[in-house]
Parts: C-alpha cells; sequence; structure tokens
C-alpha cells in the first residue's frame, strides 16, 4: 500500500518540478536565473535589495500564520529570544524581523547581501570533492560569523563582570552605557548599522545593548569584535583581545564616515616673564 502510495505521488512531483524550471522571472526560467551574475562575486557584493527581491520577494511577503495548524495562535506563543525589547512587536518571519520591523529600520541598516554573499551552485557541499573549497558560503545561507556578530554570548570575562549580565546586570543599574560612556566608546561604525540611532535608543530601553550582546544567543561564544581605537584607550592589549584587527572587516566599512579624530589640546604654556637684573648682567 505505502509503495503504490509512493508511486502514485512521483508523477505529481515531477510535474512540479517542470513547472518551477519553465516559470520564468524576468525572461530568465529557473535554471537560468541559477546562473545569474548577482548570484557570484563580485556582483554578489554590489547587488541591491530592489534587484535580489525580483526573485526573492517571498522573504517579505509571507508573514506568520496567526494560528498554526495544531491551534496554537502566534499572539500567546513566545520563546526566551522575545522576552527582550529587542523583539517587540507581533511575531514576524525571520527576513521581517531583520529588514522591515520598526525596531530593525530604527537600528539597523541590513541589506540582502551584509548576509548573502552567493556561492557557486555547482557545490551544494562545500566538500563534497577532494577539489572543494574549504572557504565556500553556500548558496542561499550564510557565513555563522555574520550571525555570531549579533547573537553570541555575552563575554562577562573579558569586562570584569562577575557572571552572566542576567544575574549581576542590576549591580550595574542594567545600563551598560555605565561603563561604556568611557570605555570602547568608537562602536557600531559599520554600515549595517544605525550607530546614532543605537546610542539613542539604549537611553531609552536597558534592554537594547544586552539583547544584540548575548541577549539572543545562538551561539556558546562571543564574537571577537574588532577593537577601534577610542580617545584614551590604554596602549596595552589585554590578552583576551591580543590578536583582533583594529578595524571591522573591509566590506563593511564601504560607505561609512568614519568619526573625526580628536583634536589633541595644546599643553598650556608657561607665561614669560621679565628677566631679572642677575639675569640680565
Amino acid at each position: 500500500m505505502k509503495r503504490a502510495c509512493v508511486i502514485s505521488v512521483l508523477p505529481f512531483l515531477a510535474c512540479m518540478t517542470v513547472q518551477a524550471d519553465v516559470a520564468t522571472v524576468g525572461g530568465l526560467s529557473c535554471e537560468q536565473a541559477r546562473w545569474h551574475p548577482l548570484h557570484f562575486k563580485p556582483a554578489a557584493e554590489t547587488a541591491s535589495d530592489d534587484q535580489c527581491l525580483v526573485c526573492h520577494a517571498e522573504v517579505l511577503e509571507n508573514i506568520v500564520r496567526a494560528e498554526s495548524p495544531a491551534g496554537v495562535k502566534a499572539s500567546e506563543a513566545r520563546a526566551w529570544y522575545e522576552t527582550l525589547d529587542t523583539y517587540e512587536g507581533e511575531q514576524e518571519t525571520f527576513h521581517r524581523r531583520h529588514l522591515v520591523t520598526d525596531f530593525a529600520t530604527r537600528v539597523m541598516d541590513l541589506k540582502c547581501n551584509t548576509c548573502h554573499q552567493g556561492n557557486d551552485p555547482r557545490e551544494e557541499t562545500a566538500m563534497s570533492h577532494a577539489g572543494g573549497d574549504p572557504t565556500l558560503t553556500q548558496r542561499k545561507h550564510v557565513d555563522p560569523n555574520i550571525c555570531l556578530m549579533c547573537h553570541g554570548q555575552f563575554p562577562y570575562q573579558n569586562m570584569g563582570v562577575p557572571g552572566p549580565w542576567l544575574q549581576h546586570g542590576e549591580a550595574f543599574q542594567n545600563n551598560c552605557l555605565l561603563c561604556h560612556a568611557a570605555f570602547r566608546t568608537e562602536r557600531h561604525n559599520v554600515n549595517y548599522l544605525k550607530p546614532q540611532a543605537i546610542e539613542d535608543v539604549a537611553k531609552e530601553k536597558q534592554d537594547v545593548c544586552f539583547g544584540c550582546h548575548g541577549g539572543r544567543p545562538w551561539y556558546r561564544i562571543s564574537y571577537p569584535y574588532a577593537r577601534h581605537p577610542w580617545p584614551g584607550m590604554a596602549k596595552e592589549v589585554p590578552e583576551w583581545a591580543k590578536g583582533r584587527p583594529a578595524e571591522s572587516e573591509a566590506r563593511f566599512l564601504v560607505g561609512v564616515t568614519k568619526p573625526a579624530a580628536p583634536t589633541a589640546t595644546p599643553a598650556p604654556q608657561p607665561e614669560a616673564k621679565s628677566p631679572t637684573q642677575g639675569e640680565q648682567k
């Protein structure tokens, strides 16, 4: 009986495959579109969102169901990562949460190619053969380091905090800016974030900093951020920071206006005194 069912479904699946292959967007078939230059570097690095959404519009058009097939209402379902201020509003899909929600548009400037850098579609698995490229980013997949930048663990060991922020944050008034108003003040100057907006929101909502720096960790490690020099930065590099770059990845700095270097205040000079009679002699 099971075998008969499988056999009866095969023609239907084959039909679906044929329909998908002949469906055209902008005059290209699905198979032709897979080889479009936008899916490869260098075009993928400069592709606009509008260009990507010609074929991938569904990532923003599809919305969360009001109720699951099992009867669970979206309005009543909340996960651990939805408890902070950084996850506000109604339930949203992954791409909409990162691109078009109120919070995302206020503090982030993510683009499709911030995460998706394209790859060779001939390689479904990077190391499928001896000549495979171990640095290959899978098609439709994302380099995990991109996710880690906002979804890593809170590195309390590096900051002198006695333990996880959820346990010890109250000792610091749950306010990251209590310390970071003076330390590591050059931050968020990358093209996928809105630096000033982040600073403004962080003053309104205490969870904002922690929300992206340990509040929603999908990884067991923290991201090794570049240490952009800031005014008053100590010359000695801490042990945990040795080997870290002094600047973010080059592609994240495209179009970024670097903050002006602080102007050094000249040291006051002693007032000139008239020579005494002895000095004149």
